[in-house]
């Protein structure tokens, strides 16, 4: 691997870290990563767009305004922006939709729950360990009632089918779809190809596929480090090697296990092990 320059900042010291996650505004990783010496190579390998029809989820946003539902529940970062735009567009901000009659929110880990508390929503419920649709379902109360469930086109429908056991009518509604973004740069795939990116943060099994898709498996040496079990088990499919997955799963929890990952290769007395996976683990959340 090409070696890359050094400034003595941290625990990464000038590595060039992938970071294959479109995001508003900074991201948490890029801060994270140089404040840890890194450069963050941001390349979008995925996006997200509205349903073909956002009908059905303009309607269940009507419902919340008119105190229909019990609770929101999100498992996905991505799914606030969405929510916030239609939301405005076909009643109110979402913030007063959830305020009106009381509706009680909960986010599957703390990277949702920020995403919902920047654009104004409280958060009632978050799993303190853990950010996995079978945490969330442990944290939330038996029904009756009814739930709002907006999510990706690719999630799980282990929450939904989880909730409704407990008694809850749950509208599971898509929020948005997945969809693959532009080919990275040349110049992004020749450095790939070359060695002269160090790492990769992974963020959903999404993600995996089009970073072996247009990239390929990594050079040796290349520091692949997963956010969750689920993410893992889709690298693990696909032939490619991981070196770590995020304990918390968010960007600052990748950043971290990226930052563990690096020493361990880098200490020759302590050989870096293969973590263990379930590749039936619970889906865990989208940053």
């Amino acid at each position: 691997m090409t070696p890359t320059a050094r400034t003595g900042r941290g625990p990464l010291d000038g590595l060039r870290v992938l970071v294959p996650r479109p995001t508003a505004g900074t991201s948490p990783a890029v801060v994270a990563l140089a404040a840890a010496g890194a450069q963050a190579v941001v390349v979008p390998l995925i996006e997200t767009v509205l349903p073909d029809d956002p009908t059905e989820l303009d309607d269940t946003l009507l419902a919340l305004g008119a105190g229909w539902y019990t609770w929101l529940v999100l498992t996905s970062a991505a799914a606030v922006p969405v929510l916030v735009d239609r939301a405005t567009e076909v009643d109110a901000p979402l913030p007063e939709l959830v305020a009106r009659t009381g509706t009680r929110v909960a986010a599957v880990g703390p990277g949702t729950a920020r995403a919902l508390r920047e654009a104004g929503v409280p958060v009632d419920v978050v799993p303190t360990v853990g950010s996995t649709a079978l945490r969330l379902l442990g944290a939330l109360p038996e029904g009756p009632g009814r739930i709002l469930f907006p999510r990706g086109d690719l999630a799980s429908a282990t929450l939904a089918a989880g909730l409704r056991e407990r008694a809850w009518e749950v509208d599971d509604v898509i929020a948005y779809r997945t969809v693959p973004a532009a080919p990275p740069p040349a110049d992004v795939v020749e450095d790939w190809r070359a060695g002269r990116i160090d790492a990769a943060l992974l963020t959903s099994a999404s993600t995996v596929r089009e970073l072996a898709a247009h990239l390929g498996a990594p050079p040796a040496g290349t520091l692949l480090v997963c956010i969750g079990p689920s993410t893992a088990a889709e690298a693990h499919r696909l032939g490619l090697p991981v070196a770590a997955v995020a304990a918390e799963q968010t960007m600052l929890g990748l950043v971290g296990a990226l930052t563990d990952a690096h020493a361990a290769a880098h200490t020759p007395s302590s050989p870096r092990e293969s973590p263990h996976e379930s590749p039936t683990a619970s889906p865990e959340e989208t940053v």
